[in-house]
């Protein structure tokens, strides 16, 4: 068992039915639905104790294996929409694995919600002893359009466990994943995982370039709203609104988080021999904070749990990032983590005080998620009240904030003995082509050690700059920065970085 797979199975925790559940309904009829009623549910399931359903299942299905699960398949013909010719499809994930807990899924059309029915008869089971005639419910679903060729259907985004979601754009393979909300990720008091337990997907009109996606969710100490608008393309874009109604004050609240994989980088390389050079699917977290700065993290494989946090207040955007685009930096045939989506949280309104906060895990394999981002409000969610916040989610290549300045693309570290560090940073972007380069410099500092031979030069290799330093007499944590100016102006980002010996 893998904490990859336990992060994105958590439904097999219980799933909380509301009271009243629209799912109860006689399940051939529709009822009337519009997208207040979402937050009607979740007010009124906020009101009451939390309960937990029974997830029990056919013994089956209750012990399957993670191969034997994958070989439980939908069957594409069978796939909501398919028959319509319309721009969207949607298939199902059979529950069975770690995805133990029913979640249950209505059509709407019309204003008019329509439940969608179990079919074993839908599934291939492969060795899978099918189950026995009774209605088992799915445990997630998948959305398909045409990505690649507009004759084919690609699967472009997937809820599948706890409130866990991810999308992909032309070209690109799964990578990291986006969560519904996070509560207390990293504090000893140990994590809670919210999770969807009711989806309505809205049927899409012919030629529709979006579709829309409402989500019921709920946990021990908070119920919610989701209304997800998603629009596939070169980038694919997901818009989210959310109303919380916390049954208890959140403290430790993470709004439009997100997860993912950093084992070994040029940073922090590998404690044992690979034949690749990097495996991850993120390598850095960039923020663009409220004042307009723009901000770079590399990320690392600590050998101790880290947390950083970035105050800010209405912060301009902040994603996890996979600016490594070159196979020749992975060598991976079957992983090609170069084709992995960077996603970048886009806050709407008036988010106010708090900060971006990740989490560093360790981990000794790649198939663990070690890696968290998402915001922090200062002030707790408080209990009885309802909370509501709009963001925009980007899944491709980069994130769509101005390229003005230089990026930051590479980090090095290489050892000078126990307690030096030689730092080799590289930059790219359209500006450092016309720059003076008598007038570049590199301003480097750190809150403990002594920083020497701050070196920039251009990189012809790259078309870009490189800025080299050493850090010395650094026996504890030390707390790097590093902008590349030209005169006094700043021409790069700002290089952020957490070094332990």
């Amino acid at each position: 068992m893998n904490r990859r797979q336990v992060l994105t199975g958590l439904a097999a925790l219980p799933l909380l039915q509301a009271k009243p559940d629209p799912a109860a309904a006689d399940r051939s009829s529709s009822i009337d639905f519009d997208p207040w009623m979402v937050r009607k549910l979740a007010r009124e399931l906020a009101s009451r104790p939390y309960e937990a359903p029974d997830g029990s299942l056919p013994a089956s299905l209750n012990d399957l294996s993670y191969d034997a699960y994958r070989s439980l398949r939908f069957r594409p013909e069978r796939a909501l929409w398919r028959a319509e010719n319309l721009p969207f499809q949607v298939q199902f994930f059979h529950r069975g694995f770690l995805y133990k807990n029913r979640v249950t899924i209505f059509e709407v059309a019309d204003g008019k919600a329509r439940h969608v029915p179990y079919r074993a008869d839908d599934f291939s089971f492969g060795d899978v002893a099918p189950p026995p005639d009774a209605d088992l419910g799915f445990a997630g679903f998948r959305i398909h359009a045409p990505l690649q060729r507009a004759d084919y259907y690609d699967e472009v985004s997937a809820f599948l466990g706890a409130a866990y979601f991810r999308a992909v754009t032309k070209g690109e393979r799964y990578g990291l994943s986006a969560r519904g909300l996070s509560i207390d990720t990293g504090q000893s008091s140990g994590e809670e995982f919210p999770l969807f337990k009711t989806f309505w997907l809205e049927r899409p009109a012919p030629g529709a370039s979006s579709l829309v996606v409402h989500a019921l969710l709920d946990s021990k100490s908070v119920a919610g709203a989701y209304r997800f608008t998603i629009r596939p393309g070169d980038t694919t874009v997901f818009d989210v609104e959310m109303a919380l109604y916390p049954r208890v004050d959140l403290q430790h609240a993470g709004l439009a988080p997100m997860t993912s994989m950093f084992l070994f980088g040029p940073n922090d390389p590998a404690d044992t021999p690979d034949f690749r050079a990097a495996v991850h699917d993120s390598d850095g977290l960039a923020i663009f904070n409220g004042s307009g700065e723009e901000l770079w993290r590399p990320l690392c494989n600590p050998k101790d749990l880290q947390i950083s946090s970035f105050s800010d207040r209405n912060p301009r955007g902040f994603g996890l990032m996979q600016r490594e685009r070159s196979f020749a930096n992975y060598q991976d045939l079957e992983s090609r983590y170069e084709l992995r989506p960077s996603l970048w949280a886009e806050p709407i309104g008036d988010w106010t005080d708090g900060a971006v906060k990740l989490i560093e895990i360790p981990t000794r394999e790649e198939v663990h998620d070690n890696i968290a981002a998402f915001w922090e409000p200062k002030q707790p969610l408080r209990a009885k009240g309802e909370h509501i916040y709009t963001y925009r989610l980007h899944w491709g290549p980069d994130a769509p904030k101005p390229k003005a300045l230089a990026r930051f693309v590479r980090t090095g570290v290489s050892a000078r003995g126990d307690t030096e560090r030689l730092f080799v940073l590289d930059l790219d972007g359209e500006g450092l082509k016309t720059v003076d380069a008598a007038a570049i410099r590199g301003v480097v500092t750190a809150d403990k050690g002594e920083i020497r031979n701050i070196v920039t030069q251009p990189n012809p290799a790259m078309g870009g700059w490189r800025l080299s330093f050493d850090l010395a007499q650094a026996r504890a944590p030390v707390e790097l920065r590093a902008v590349v100016c030209e005169g006094d102006a700043a021409v790069s980002e700002v290089w952020l970085y957490r070094w332990t010996p």
